[in-house]
């Protein structure tokens, strides 16, 4: 068969492993996922509730403009509701957006190391991949300007950044827009956004009345708990809605999921819950790596990534061995680190004494 070249260069993306997977190669009996930052709390109890007494709608279609939820988010987020797109998790917005703008003749840049899905579907569209390097863990904004050319369609800003945990700043982000040319989209990818407590950050809903080319995108799957059901969505300039709307998957949202975002959404206390106990995990995993001289990114996320200073894979399997799923650094652009998802406290408190442990082996 006549395949896209570019297809027979990649691989299919790698999710950590899964908990029953670890529980059968090592023979035991609990283990603690910190590898996918998941939300360690679940989900509101108000979307349990909907879930369990909308299941005799299976045999339903969807909704396919999800109008409820639709409302919903407009009213949430103070936007109209055709400024509103709406995804199977924001990686099939970003599928959606590259399918539209990218192609052969089209360039696209993006930060490197960042949210693998980005250059992967870039490459799959078969459009020149420009990677500007982080300093510091954070973007370099001034790189990714000069790297502009005649062919730029899209770029990509993961703010606050997987794998780092790292944010562009107001002061930053501003003059970085107001460079861009207008008719290049600006992708601003905010899945970490409701984790943020940076006093510096920015408002992103409003800098799209601001400018007309640039798109934010956030989910569902983070704090909101609901990561196996799959939402995402975007918020942009009406133009640029309407532009990508042909190219979404009628029925891309299921029955569920969209019930479920509408009760997620109603349930700001439980968002601001997980959110401080997110924020009291991650001083654990501070004062751990203090104390032992490791050296982490400070994290707007419900992830932290920690320079063990040995081979992440090493760590990973000695990890994985004690019952705790990790992601190694080395798949993530960092060799020597490992990216270790914000648990509960005892659940923090038990891979930190993994990692104690390993630390007095090495």
């Amino acid at each position: 068969m006549r395949w896209k070249e570019q297809l027979l260069t990649l691989t299919p993306y790698q999710p950590g492993k899964s908990i029953d997977a670890v529980k059968k190669q090592f023979n035991l009996e609990n283990i603690v996922k910190l590898a996918s930052n998941e939300n360690p709390f679940g989900c509101s109890p108000g979307v349990l509730e909907v879930l369990q007494t909308n299941l005799s709608r299976l045999a339903i279609y969807p909704d396919g403009y999800a109008t409820q939820l639709r409302e919903e988010l407009s009213g949430f987020l103070n936007v109209d509701e055709e400024e509103l797109i709406l995804g199977n998790g924001s990686d099939n917005l970003i599928q959606i957006i590259s399918r539209s703008l990218l192609h052969p003749n089209a360039s696209t840049i993006m930060a490197a190391p960042t949210f693998s899905q980005y250059k992967h579907n870039a490459v799959i569209e078969g459009a020149v991949v420009k990677e500007l390097p982080l300093i510091n863990g954070e973007h370099d904004l001034e790189a990714m300007l000069a790297a502009i050319d005649e062919q730029t369609n899209v770029i990509w800003l993961c703010s606050p950044n997987n794998p780092t945990g790292t944010y562009i700043p107001e002061n930053k982000l501003i003059p970085f827009l107001d460079k861009v040319p207008r008719h290049i989209l600006v992708v601003l990818d905010e899945a970490y956004y409701e984790y943020v407590v940076a006093e510096d950050y920015y408002d992103s809903i409003e800098l799209t009345r601001k400018y007309e080319n640039l798109i934010v995108l956030r989910t569902f799957s983070k704090i909101y708990g609901m990561a196996a059901l799959r939402v995402g969505y975007g918020v942009g300039n009406r133009a640029i809605i309407k532009a990508l709307e042909p190219v979404r998957e009628p029925f891309n949202v299921n029955s569920l999921a969209q019930m479920g975002a509408i009760a997620a959404i109603k349930d700001q206390e439980f968002v601001e819950g997980c959110k401080e106990k997110n924020r009291q995990g991650l001083s654990q995993f501070y004062d751990f790596c203090e104390q032992n001289q490791l050296y982490y990114y400070p994290s707007q996320t419900n992830f932290i990534l920690i320079d063990m200073k040995v081979d992440g894979d090493e760590v990973f399997q000695f990890l994985q061995e004690k019952g705790y799923i990790v992601r190694s650094g080395k798949a993530l652009g960092f060799p020597t680190a490992v990216r270790i998802t914000v648990g509960s406290s005892e659940q923090n408190e038990g891979v930190l004494q993994a990692l104690s442990e390993f630390l007095g082996r090495n």
